[in-house]
């Protein structure tokens, strides 16, 4: 595995052995001291073209915990803010001598373009790229999923589980990762929104689709994971007539909670609109793994790095 770019570019096996390794990673963060000498003398760059909190934190958190050295670098103040190209930037990294890039951007194919330019060298991990993909949020949530979840259907791993997500499918990066990834692991997954917030394409995703969340609760999924409307990405608007509507139809409410299986999880890849599509009771209520997935996000994202730069994990992989 060179670079860590969409999940459709990993087998089942790969995905698998990225998950393996991340249930290492989470057994470290138990002890005293979290730090592992795994990458020490490596350089990992934080490129970050969009803002980001979670993934940003998260990322510099698993590099360090493996004994890297990280660069964080915005695009606010720095030279990319003045016009300089991507093409320059990923030059003047790979001067400086960067061991690999964790690049997020607005740009749909960012992270593609750099791991596949020829202007770097070094692996691209792509810390999600406009409304395409974001593989290491999937993986988070498939980690989450399959330690509470694993094996509940008598089969290995996510087999046979149903998974249901609701929202913003439009213009969610997090949809399309976790709808690649979950049918790959052997999920069933539903799609729910209204008509102008799912993509034409989802039809040909790997998923079921449906408008009605009340008939997809109905079905008794295993786990429900809610997305943000991103008002931001909403140019001219007309996607739904209200919130109010919108949180009638489509939100997950006390009672909407309520009626699902004992053993069902609430999920959301952050941040959240509460009291819109999640009510604030249920996001922190029992069957809720939201802060789970932030804690959870740091182990898998040391996995992704581990397999990317330790030397011992690439002689494995070929």
């Amino acid at each position: 595995m060179k670079h860590f770019i969409s999940i459709a570019d990993l087998s089942r096996a790969e995905a698998e052995s990225v998950l393996a390794t991340s249930e290492q990673m989470a057994a470290t963060q138990s002890r005293s001291i979290r730090k592992l000498p795994t990458l020490v003398g490596t350089t990992v760059v934080n490129l970050f073209m969009e803002d980001s909190t979670r993934t940003r934190i998260s990322f510099e958190a698993a590099a360090k915990r493996l004994s890297a050295d990280v660069i964080n670098f915005s695009a606010k103040g720095s030279s990319l803010s003045k016009g300089e190209s991507l093409k320059d930037t990923a030059l003047t990294l790979q001067a400086m001598g960067a061991d690999a890039v964790v690049v997020r951007s607005s740009s749909s194919g960012a992270a593609h373009l750099l791991a596949h330019s020829g202007w770097i060298d070094q692996p691209i991990v792509n810390a999600g790229d406009g409304t395409h993909e974001h593989p290491t949020q999937a993986m988070l949530d498939a980690f989450t999923l399959r330690r509470h979840l694993g094996g509940r259907t008598g089969t290995a791993g996510l087999d046979g589980l149903h998974v249901v997500i609701v929202g913003d499918i439009l213009h969610s990066r997090v949809a399309r990762s976790n709808v690649l990834l979950l049918s790959l692991l052997g999920a069933r997954v539903t799609l729910v929104a209204p008509p102008a917030l799912l993509p034409v394409a989802s039809g040909d995703w790997p998923c079921e689709v449906s408008y009605d969340l009340d008939a997809a609760l109905a079905q008794g999924p295993d786990a429900v994971m809610m997305l943000r409307v991103q008002r931001e990405r909403m140019i001219g608007g007309g996607f739904f007539p209200t919130e109010g509507e919108y949180a009638r139809r489509y939100g997950l409410s006390e009672d909407r909670a309520a009626r699902l299986p004992d053993h069902a999880l609430v999920l959301h890849p952050g941040p959240m609109n509460r009291g819109f599509e999640i009510a604030g009771s249920v996001a922190d209520g029992p069957r809720s793994v939201i802060v789970e997935q932030v804690a959870n996000g740091v182990s898998v994202r040391m996995a992704v790095l581990y397999h990317l730069l330790a030397s011992n994990a690439r002689e494995d992989a070929s």
